[in-house]
């Protein structure tokens, strides 16, 4: 939901910082696998208890996908890159989630396992849509140059990185706030298919 609004006030800072990492000689590809190796680190983090260190490398990886994006659009996108940055992004997002469940069996495990059920919705009715939105070459000019088609919804980009802070900080409240963005979740989940259906129909 609030995507394009961030996608269009990052831009040029991003660009100005993708200049000068192009100018180093550093490909975005490395960015988005370095930032996974980063982000990844929340699983032990979360294992020991540790939500600030977590949190410190969810900031870091969210970093470094908005500027492996940026990169690319320097240097010229590549469908691996396209291929690598989404399918490591709902790597890491599950991977928080999972940690949470590690943190806390007895109280997190069963809101985590909603959550990333909630996941499986978003995430199917994205890439499915996405793959059809190739084949007619439909485009959604706001969301600027993407490897991938863009489908709205509540629960996006912005919303879910919103999300894995706040569980972050409040971790004591995380079966709460798990419900409620799973909750979320769903409700895109079901717009996306009613669009897609209106759509493709």
């Amino acid at each position: 939901m609030l995507d394009t609004f961030f996608i269009e006030n990052l831009k040029q800072p991003l660009r100005l910082a993708a200049i000068a990492v192009d100018k180093l000689g550093i490909k975005a590809n490395w960015i988005t696998l370095l930032g996974f190796a980063i982000g990844i680190m929340v699983i032990p983090a979360l294992y020991f208890g540790d939500t600030a260190l977590a949190l410190v490398f969810v900031v870091i990886n969210r970093m470094m996908d908005g500027l492996d994006g940026a990169v690319a659009r320097v240097q010229g996108p590549t469908d691996l890159g396209g291929y690598l940055d989404i399918t490591l992004d709902f790597i890491f997002y599950s991977a928080v989630i999972f940690g949470f469940a590690l943190m806390n069996p007895m109280e997190n495990a069963l809101a985590a396992s909603f959550v990333i059920f909630s996941f499986m919705g978003t995430g199917s009715s994205f890439l499915a849509f996405a793959i059809m939105a190739e084949k007619r070459k439909i485009e959604r000019l706001e969301y600027g140059h993407k490897s991938l088609y863009f489908l709205g919804g509540l629960a996006e980009g912005a919303e879910t990185i919103a999300f894995l802070v706040l569980i972050c900080l409040m971790p004591a409240h995380f079966v709460v706030l798990a419900y409620f963005f799973g909750g979320i979740c769903w409700v895109t989940t079901a717009t996306r298919i009613y669009a897609g259906y209106r759509t493709l129909n």
